[in-house]
């Protein structure tokens, strides 16, 4: 028998990363920018690694669900 339903488990795979890789990424970066004595660049990247994660989970979250 023909499946007519595609399996999308990679495509949800891919939002979550999409979702939750580059603010912790930023992250690690403020982070270690802190680390090595440049705290306004590490808190730079803090906050954008926070807007990020507001930002992806708000969109991805909402084409998740179906809005």
């Amino acid at each position: 028998m023909i499946l007519l339903e595609p399996n999308l488990d990679g495509l949800v795979i891919f939002i979550v990363m999409i979702m939750l890789a580059p603010p912790v990424i930023l992250l690690i970066i403020g982070l270690l920018l802190r680390k090595y004595n440049y705290p306004v660049a590490g808190k730079v990247f803090m906050i954008l690694s926070g807007i990020y994660l507001i930002t992806g989970l708000g969109t991805c979250g909402a084409l998740m669900m179906g809005f």
